[in-house]
């Protein structure tokens, strides 16, 4: 049996899609014309992927959750050969190996694990939840509630840390670790775990050159104004120079090829630029009224399975909407983060239609009146 779609939630996404597509057109017509010789090249290609996307996005949120969770294993599977194969045959572009083209297609296997660790954590514990969850055996829930799940995780991070993609480890291990605590697992139970994992991120930050430099930058900006500060200086400045209402919409003046990714991972400056504290707020709005109804829905949810999904779906899209925040304010040190919805993008966007169609598909078992 199957009820409607929350039709609230598929509002919140219309709106931030359609947010998000006129700060793409705005954003992005300097920078194209300068790279590419089109002022329309980021708007015609971002219109095609958003077609794309909701027709993946209707597709999905008419499969019910039990048909997700007999593919699930098998996307698990996918994702990791995957990410095998880009570390293989994959193509480098911004200095680091991260993308598998198909033709005219490129994919980010990465953007795939974040939903195939959702997928998996939540068939796990539908499967495993008494055994996780028995306070009468230590043994039980630190083997069921703790270890294999955290291994679940763990073997996608380490595969993308072969990628030297440290923004997308950081979401991997907040995305398992909420997933866990949302499961009803003893927090005292992975302490352990979070240690090992903050200690493996930690090193890799401080050890490896790439990420290495970046702290070095984010802690003094204006020191290499002239290297890896200036785009967190341009960011800032847009930031700052937006007040209140912002300049106007189309009049951002460092859009002009001053802040580097203006349509893509610094959207949220050009945004603050040109339509202020008011447009940030109005963006943060909709972004939290789409997660709260996600919630919502994951709570109505008839199953664990089908509860956790959303849940993880919804807690990865905040943690993706923070630290893109927190790099574009020099927050945290500078990292490939997308807004979504509002960053250009291809396989990533396709990818987060798939996941609303999930919870759009949720929300029509939800919606059965028992």
């Amino acid at each position: 049996m199957s009820g409607r779609i929350d039709r609230l939630f598929l509002l919140a996404v219309c709106l931030i899609t359609a947010y998000g597509t006129i700060m793409v057109f705005s954003a992005g017509t300097a920078y194209a014309a300068a790279r590419y010789g089109d002022s329309m090249y980021f708007i015609k290609r971002q219109t095609i992927w958003l077609l794309l996307g909701f027709a993946v996005m209707i597709i999905a949120s008419r499969i019910e959750p039990r048909i997700y969770k007999i593919c699930t294993p098998y996307l698990y599977g996918f994702t990791l050969f995957l990410l095998l194969l880009v570390l293989a045959v994959g193509f480098v572009g911004n200095g680091a190996q991260r993308w598998i083209s198909i033709g005219p297609i490129t994919i980010q296997p990465s953007e795939i694990a974040k939903i195939s660790i959702i997928l998996m954590l939540s068939l796990y514990f539908e499967r495993f939840e008494d055994k996780a969850t028995d306070s009468h055996s230590k043994r039980k829930v630190f083997v069921y509630g703790t270890l294999f799940p955290c291994l679940i995780i763990a073997i996608p991070i380490v595969l993308v840390m072969l990628q030297k993609h440290l923004s997308c480890i950081i979401i991997l291990g907040a995305i398992g670790l909420m997933l866990i605590l949302a499961a009803g697992i003893d927090p005292r139970y992975i302490y352990a775990f979070c240690g090992v994992g903050a200690t493996g991120v930690t090193c890799l930050a401080l050890f490896t050159d790439y990420t290495k430099d970046r702290i070095t930058v984010w802690q003094d900006p204006e020191k290499y104004k002239l290297t890896g500060g200036w785009q967190t200086l341009q960011g800032l400045m847009a930031i700052g120079s937006g007040g209140l209402f912002g300049v106007g919409y189309g009049n951002s003046i460092l859009k002009h090829c001053y802040v580097s990714e203006p349509a893509n991972d610094m959207i949220f400056a050009i945004l603050c630029e040109e339509l202020g504290l008011v447009g940030a707020a109005l963006a943060m709005l909709v972004f939290g009224f789409l997660i709260y109804r996600g919630c919502v829905i994951a709570l109505r949810a008839p199953d664990c399975y089908s509860r956790l999904i959303c849940l993880g779906i919804c807690i990865k899209m905040a943690v993706q909407v923070l630290l893109n925040i927190a790099v574009v304010t020099n927050t945290i040190p500078n990292t490939g983060i997308s807004l979504p919805f509002f960053s250009y993008g291809g396989s990533s966007l396709v990818m987060l239609f798939f996941e609303m169609g999930i919870i759009l598909s949720v929300s029509r078992q939800a919606k059965i009146q028992k």
